[in-house]
Parts: C-alpha cells; structure tokens; sequence
C-alpha cells in the first residue's frame, strides 16, 4: 500500500502546504506560485499551482498562447481583468472559474494585490508563445 501520511519534503496523497511554499520562481515575476505536486504524483500529466500576486507589481505580460491540452482556472481571492481572443475582455472574483481552450489567445490587463487563483494544466509543463 502506498504512503498516505503527509510527511515533510515527501509528495504523498496528502500533503500539508505552509505559507512558505510560495516562490517567485514562476512564468510571470508579477506572481508567485505554489506548486501542488501533482506534476512529481502523475509523471508530468497534470500540473497544478496555486498563483497569487505579488503586491505591488502589475500584469505586464504580451498577448500569448500556451501549447497545451488542458487549462482551468478558479479564483480564490481578489480580482483580475484579462482579455480572451473572440470572448472580449472579463473580470474574475472570487468564484469565477475560466476554462482556457488549447491555444487561445489571452492576455492580462490588471489585477488586485490580493489576486490568488487554483490553474490546473494538462500537461504539467508547457510552452508559452507571445502572438499579436
């Protein structure tokens, strides 16, 4: 039988993330991520991260895309205003939830400080590519 008992350090099917387990280390410097594990736990098939802003710092990133399969999105705290190729611009909240299609052109415009979302990704890594 696996091991189920969150252990420090050790990737389990449980595990106890602290406050120290954000890093600045991410796609955009204006984020920090807090990776969930699910990457290391499926063999790269699904990634999940916890993202939240860094206060002070703004979106500044080009229109992209990203090569992948799978993209969701659910907003745990502040709010964000990002524009989608053919659905216009939105604003999130706490509660909205955004299923980004393979490949669709994106960009963010704005954040609050206290912005944090839950990205689930299939595949774990992927590339991201700036489009006009």
């Amino acid at each position: 039988m696996p091991d189920s008992h969150a252990t420090p350090g050790k990737l389990a099917i449980v595990n106890h993330l602290g406050p120290d387990s954000f890093k600045p280390d991410g796609l955009r410097p204006f984020f920090e991520y807090r990776p969930l594990g699910l990457d290391t736990l499926t063999g790269g098939k699904v990634g999940a991260h916890v993202i939240r802003a860094r206060p002070g710092m703004h979106a500044d990133a080009p229109r992209h895309t990203h090569a992948l399969t799978f993209q969701f999105i659910y907003v745990l705290k502040g709010w964000a205003i990002f524009e989608y190729d053919g659905y216009g611009e939105h604003k999130l909240v706490p509660g909205s939830t955004v299923y980004q299609p393979p490949g669709i052109k994106h960009k963010e415009i704005a954040h609050s400080d206290d912005f944090e979302v839950l990205e689930i990704t299939m595949p774990a890594e992927f590339e991201t590519a700036t489009v006009e």
